[in-house]
């Protein structure tokens, strides 16, 4: 079947009267023997080292749309008004899917948030708006 190809090839490139340098290409099949699920399982399917790992975790207290021309007058003192009121609880998004929301305290004079609900997969509200 190789061989046919490659007349077929050669007879192409005659009509078309191009002259190309011969290529060939050894094509080999491969057999993929089965995958035994326990062994799989029991070489260190372990999950200590991601418990130790360490994520990045946002709060969001609220957002707002600026137009550019406001965003270029912002200086040292200006203030830019959000969508949530005071008392309403921020959002906590790992990467950019919510998965909490909780309360904005104060520990030991550095901003803390105070879970209050972890939200299910259904409810985490997507991913997070980029404005």
């Amino acid at each position: 079947m190789a061989e046919t190809e490659q007349v077929v090839e050669e007879q192409q490139q005659q009509q078309d009267g191009t002259v190309q340098e011969e290529t060939k290409t050894e094509v080999q099949s491969v057999e993929l023997s089965e995958a035994d699920e326990a062994a799989g399982a029991a070489g260190g399917g372990s999950i200590d080292i991601l418990l130790d790992m360490s994520v990045p975790v946002t709060v969001t207290i609220g957002q707002t749309d600026v137009t550019v021309r406001r965003l270029l007058q912002l200086g040292p003192g200006a203030v830019l008004k959000l969508d949530k009121p005071v008392d309403a609880p921020v959002d906590l998004y790992l990467k950019e899917v919510r998965f909490a929301t909780g309360d904005v305290v104060v520990v030991n004079d550095r901003f803390a948030v105070r879970i209050k609900q972890i939200l299910s997969a259904g409810s985490s509200g997507a991913k997070k708006d980029k404005a």
